[in-house]
């Protein structure tokens, strides 16, 4: 199943199935031509460097740089860590009401646009109950000390994102070019959250900082934190990207037995999937019967699935051919997919192949000022971070 960390190759949106089989040769649909030749790859391939920054990990989640050049990592079984040139270590942080269980933990991270002057990141992370079990997934506000070695938390931005064994639990954190936090999550595995307009479920969230609701948000008017829902009838939204130039939002999300999907957000937009009665996986991850209205995604994996995690826009002329085109990991095909962006629409695929399957599966994608890209695995045993670099392509 798609959730249950799996993805897709080569194609254009809706020809994944036919193309799965030419991960790096290419493939043709709806008479386009090969899609190597449309990306111009892989003569016009950037040149990759793999470099690994922290090996010895588990399941290293997400990554956030900050502006004086200090990587920030979540595991998910609680851990901050931070890097820099005095070398790795844990940040002294209160996490122990982390609940870790199935895909559940400590996820999501994102630095403020204001760190320079609060010094504030956010954390995404699930939290246990008095007895153990689950109680929530939530986003959390925390101040980093100088040296980057402690964290103290100074607040909750939002609280309530469903969870039950932990299965589909999100979470992504982006900050949007307007200031606000957007915040991906998962339905819970739990079939009425993603049309539940009063479950923060299967949907995108758009939050101030400190946790208020833009008045100009497509639900404001809702009560209570269901006023945040920017974006719903999702299934697991994995990556969360800002497009260059426009920034519109773009998110990757698994999808069941077929169908994991990369989509354009759009404001108040229903994504279609509603798995009722109970929790049905046969369902179409985008129904357009059941919701004639909803937003077709702009790829498709169709089947099998590839499970799409992070995601990153690539910038910089470093990316030759690539420059502007969205990077998503994959945690099935144990990759990244690069692929181009015109309008609101995928116009073909390529892969980077110095990652192809020699790193297992990847879990997150973060560009840094000099647009190199950090990834993380998430094979839970010896994972690593590692930071991409790109040369153009002579001629």
């Amino acid at each position: 199943m798609g959730d249950r960390d799996e993805p897709r190759p080569w194609g254009v949106a809706g020809a994944a199935a036919a193309c799965a089989a030419l991960l790096l040769t290419g493939c043709a649909a709806g008479g386009l031509g090969p899609v190597s030749e449309q990306l111009g790859a892989p003569a016009a391939a950037p040149e990759l460097e793999v470099q690994t920054v922290v090996d010895g990990l588990s399941n290293p989640w997400d990554v956030a740089l900050t502006p004086e050049g200090t990587a920030l990592v979540t595991e998910r079984g609680g851990r901050l860590l931070a890097h820099d040139a005095q070398g790795t270590r844990e940040v002294a942080a209160d996490l122990d009401d982390v609940f870790v269980g199935s895909e559940a933990g400590l996820m999501g991270l994102a630095v403020s646009p204001e760190f320079g002057r609060t010094r504030e990141f956010f954390l995404c992370h699930a939290t246990r109950a008095e007895d153990g079990g689950p109680r929530d997934v939530r986003v959390t506000r925390w101040r980093l000390d100088g040296p980057a070695r402690a964290a103290e938390r100074t607040g909750t931005v939002v609280d309530g994102l469903p969870i039950s064994s932990g299965r589909h639990s999100g979470c992504r954190l982006r900050f949007a070019p307007d200031g606000t936090l957007r915040v991906g999550t998962g339905d819970a595995a739990q079939g009425e959250n993603p049309q539940d307009p009063g479950s923060l479920g299967g949907k995108t969230l758009r939050l101030h900082a400190d946790g208020t609701v833009p008045d100009d948000n497509p639900f404001a008017d809702r009560q209570g934190s269901a006023a945040a829902v920017y974006t719903l009838g999702h299934r697991n939204v994995q990556g969360l990207a800002v497009q260059p130039g426009t920034g519109t939002l773009w998110s990757a999300e698994h999808g069941p037995g077929r169908d994991d999907e990369i989509n354009e957000l759009r404001p108040g937009g229903n994504y279609g999937w509603d798995p009722v009665p109970g929790y049905d996986e046969s369902t179409p991850m985008t129904d357009l019967e059941k919701f004639p209205d909803a937003v077709e995604a702009a790829w498709s994996s169709g089947r099998p699935t590839v499970a799409v995690s992070g995601a990153a826009f690539l910038e910089g002329p470093q990316w030759g051919a690539w420059d502007g085109a969205l990077a998503v990991a994959e945690l099935k095909n144990t990759g990244v997919g690069v692929y181009r962006v015109e309008g609101t629409g995928i116009t073909g695929t390529t892969r980077m192949r110095e990652l192809e399957n020699d790193y297992g599966r990847l879990r997150s994608l973060t560009l840094d000022e000099d647009g190199a890209l950090w990834v993380t695995t998430s094979n839970g045993d010896d994972d690593a971070v590692l930071r991409v670099t790109a040369r153009a392509a002579e001629g």
